[in-house]
């Protein structure tokens, strides 16, 4: 059976406290290795740098343009192809009437 991360945690630091460790202390030793594991994740990202914010959040605009030019592209088609269809059955029924 896993345990989650939380929880794993809150039973270290129980057990920690329970063999003589202070809470304190085992709470800081948490905090500081959250900091360092989070730090490195973001350097071998390459985002440590002080730059990485604004470069995420130009990434998170070009995304959003992204999305937004793909939908009105599918809008368009939608509309085009609707308007094929609308053409096209006008002209059966404009050569049914004709006949």
């Amino acid at each position: 059976m896993e345990i989650g991360g939380g929880a794993v945690l809150a039973q270290l630091i129980a057990q920690g406290a329970a063999q003589g460790a202070d809470l304190a202390t085992l709470r800081g030793i948490a905090e500081e290795a959250g900091e360092l594991g989070a730090t490195r994740a973001l350097t071998r990202l390459g985002l440590a740098d002080a730059g990485a914010g604004r470069d995420l959040a130009e990434l998170r605009a070009l995304l959003a343009a992204w999305r937004d030019a793909k939908r009105a592209a599918w809008q368009r088609f939608a509309g085009w192809v609707a308007a094929v269809v609308l053409g096209l059955i006008a002209a059966r029924l404009g050569m049914g009437v004709m006949r």
